[in-house]
C-alpha cells in the first residue's frame, strides 16, 4: 500500500477562521454549515493544544477523549504501596434494580382482596382473625408511551334541513381553551435544558407516536412559559448576591448571532471569546445556581453580581481557579482557589514523574479523607476549621516544604512539568489553603464545575444558540432547574406550580422560590 502524502498544513489565524465561517453560512444548508463549523473550530485548538509547551501526549488524549476518573487509584501506576498503607475496599456489586418505593411518581392502584376480608376466620387455622398489615405488597407495570400525547375532540355537528342552520356539539371540558397545554412548555423546558436534548431529536421522537411536535412549535410553546420563570431567576440573582461563599467559573458557549457580529467588527481589540458562567452561592443552609452567556468573562459576571449585595455585609468566600478573570475587579471577596483543579497539574504529568506526582496526590487524599468526615459528621463550619487544623494542616505543612525542597535543592527542573506544578501551587497556597484559616471556606470548586456540565451538555448536543434571546432564556432555565436539583425540589412540580399560580407569583416572587414554594400553595390545590 502506498504511503498516504503528508498534507499540507494552512495556518488559519481566528479572525481568518471567522471570516470564511461567515461567507460559507450564506452558501451552505444549515446542517452542513454546522458540521463544518465544529470540524474547522475542532482543528484550530487542536493545533493550539499542540502548540502549548505544556501539553503532553497523555494530557491531549485526556482532554479529547476524557477521563472516567481522577481517582488516586486510577490514575497513580500500580504496583507500588501507597504510604498510608491502607488498601482500597472493593465495591461490592448490586443488581440494579430498583424497589416499589422508590417510584413517588407512579400512579398507584389499590387493590382489596378478593376472598378474603378484615374481621374474617383465618382459613388456614380455622381460629385466627384476619388484620390489615400497614405495608401492602407491591407490584410496579411499567410501559411505553410518547412524551407528549395527544386527544381529537369529534364535536358532533347537525344542519337544518330546511334552513341550513348549522349546530355543533360544545367542547368538554377536558378539551380546554388552547390546543397545547401549559405542561408541554414545562416538559420541553426540563427535556431541552435540564437533560440536553436538542429540539429536532425531540421532534423526531414525535413522529415515532404520530403526535408531530415541530421545532418551532417547541420553542414557541418554551418562550410561552419563560415570564415567570424569569421574575424567579431575578429574585434568586438578588438573594444569591447576599450570599456567604459563592462559586464561579465559566466555559466556552456558541451563540450564532454573537459570533456573526464579532466577525463583522473591525474592532481589532475587540474580545472574540463567547462564555456560559456558573455561579453557586451558598445563602445560609441553600443553594443557588445561577448561569450567565455572553462575552464577559466569570469575574465580569460575579461583579454585576455583587452590585446587588447589600452594603453592610462583610466580604464573600469566593472560590474558583486562580485564572485572574475569575476575580471581581470592584469588589473585594475573600479569595479561595481550588484543590482539585491544582492536584490536576500532577495529574496530568503523573506518566512522567510518577514518584513526585504520588507524594502530592496521596497528601491531598488524605486531606480529602478528612473533608469527608466533616461532611458525613456534618460539622459546623466553625468544627470543620478546627478538625481541618488539627489533622489537615500538619500534612499540607509536610508538604509545603517537601515541594519548597524540590525547588530550592534542584531536584526538579522548574520548567519542566511537574516544576511548573509545583511552582503553582506554591504561588497560590494561601488561596488553595484558606480552608485552613477562614471558617466555611470551600476547599475544591467541584460543585460548580458540575453546574456547568448543563451547559457544556446542551453545547455538545445542540451546538449552540441562535440568539442572545434564547441564550437568556436557556440560562434562566438551567438556573432554576439546577437550584431545584441543588436543594432537592422536584423541578417538574415547582415549573408546573408556578404557571398554575402565575398571578401569585408575579405580586412577590420571592415566596415563590423553590424551597418555600409549596407553603403558599392553597390548601384546596393540595387536597
Amino acid at each position: 500500500m502506498a504511503k498516504a502524502a503528508t498534507p499540507e498544513i494552512v495556518p488559519l489565524s481566528r479572525a481568518q477562521l471567522e471570516e470564511l465561517l461567515v461567507k460559507l453560512a450564506g452558501l451552505l444548508p444549515a446542517e452542513t454549515y454546522r458540521l463544518l463549523e465544529s470540524v474547522f473550530r475542532t482543528f484550530q485548538w487542536l493545533v493550539g493544544a499542540l502548540e502549548a509547551k505544556n501539553t503532553t501526549l497523555g494530557r491531549l488524549r485526556r482532554m479529547i477523549f476524557g477521563k472516567q476518573t481522577e481517582k488516586s487509584s486510577a490514575v497513580l501506576p500500580p504496583g507500588a504501596a501507597t504510604d498510608s498503607g491502607r488498601t482500597t475496599k472493593a465495591k461490592a456489586k448490586g443488581h440494579g434494580r430498583k424497589a416499589a418505593q422508590d417510584y413517588p411518581g407512579a400512579k398507584t392502584v389499590k387493590v382489596t382482596h378478593c376472598q378474603h376480608r378484615v374481621g374474617s376466620l383465618c382459613p388456614k387455622c380455622l381460629k385466627g382473625k384476619l388484620y390489615l398489615l400497614q405495608v401492602p405488597a407491591r407490584l410496579v407495570r411499567i410501559v411505553a408511551q410518547p412524551i407528549f400525547q395527544a386527544t381529537c375532540f369529534e364535536l358532533e355537528r347537525l344542519r337544518c334541513a330546511l334552513c341550513g342552520a348549522l349546530f355543533t356539539a360544545p367542547p368538554p371540558p377536558e378539551a380546554g381553551l388552547n390546543k397545547y397545554d401549559p405542561s408541554n412548555g414545562v416538559m420541553l423546558v426540563l427535556l431541552r435544558f435540564g437533560a440536553g436534548m436538542p429540539m429536532y431529536r425531540i421532534a423526531k421522537w414525535q413522529t415515532y407516536f404520530g403526535v408531530p411536535l415541530p421545532p418551532s412549535t417547541q420553542w414557541e410553546q418554551i418562550e410561552a412559559v419563560s415570564e415567570i420563570p424569569e421574575l424567579i431567576y431575578e429574585a434568586l440573582c438578588h438573594l444569591a448576591a447576599q450570599g456567604q461563599v459563592l462559586h464561579n467559573d465559566d466555559t466556552n458557549m456558541r451563540v450564532q448571532s454573537l459570533r456573526k457580529e464579532i466577525a463583522a467588527s473591525q474592532e481589532e481589540s475587540k474580545r472574540t471569546g463567547i462564555f456560559t458562567t456558573g455561579i453557586i452561592a451558598k445563602v445560609e443552609h441553600l443553594r443557588i445556581a445561577l448561569f450567565v452567556t455572553g462575552q464577559n468573562h466569570a469575574g465580569e459576571n460575579l461583579t454585576e453580581l455583587l452590585r446587588r449585595r447589600a452594603t453592610d455585609l462583610q466580604p464573600p468566600l469566593q472560590m474558583c481557579d486562580a485564572l485572574s478573570r475569575n476575580e471581581p475587579k470592584e469588589f473585594k471577596t475573600i479569595l479561595c482557589n481550588c484543590m482539585a483543579h491544582c492536584r490536576r497539574y500532577f495529574i496530568d504529568v503523573v506518566e512522567n514523574f510518577p514518584q513526585e506526582c504520588r507524594k502530592v496526590i496521596e497528601s491531598l487524599r488524605e486531606v480529602y479523607r478528612f473533608e469527608a468526615i466533616v461532611k458525613e459528621q456534618k460539622l459546623t463550619d466553625e468544627q470543620r476549621l478546627a478538625f481541618h487544623q488539627a489533622n489537615s494542616q500538619p500534612v499540607m505543612t509536610e508538604l509545603h516544604q517537601w515541594m519548597k525542597d524540590q525547588l530550592d535543592q534542584k531536584r526538579v527542573e522548574p520548567n519542566s512539568g511537574l516544576g511548573e506544578a509545583i511552582r503553582y501551587m506554591l504561588k497560590h497556597w494561601v488561596p488553595l489553603t484558606r480552608f485552613l484559616s477562614v471558617p466555611g471556606a470551600p476547599i475544591d470548586n467541584n460543585i460548580n464545575e458540575q453546574a456547568l456540565k448543563k451547559a457544556i451538555m446542551h453545547r455538545r448536543n445542540s451546538l449552540s444558540y441562535k440568539t442572545l434571546h434564547g441564550a437568556k432564556i436557556g440560562d434562566i432555565h438551567m438556573s432554576l432547574i439546577h437550584t431545584c436539583e441543588l436543594n432537592q425540589v422536584n423541578p417538574f412540580e415547582y415549573y408546573m406550580a408556578l404557571q398554575q399560580h402565575a398571578a401569585e407569583v408575579r405580586k412577590d416572587p420571592t415566596r415563590w422560590l423553590p424551597w418555600c414554594y409549596q407553603q403558599n400553595i392553597p390548601a384546596t390545590d393540595t387536597g
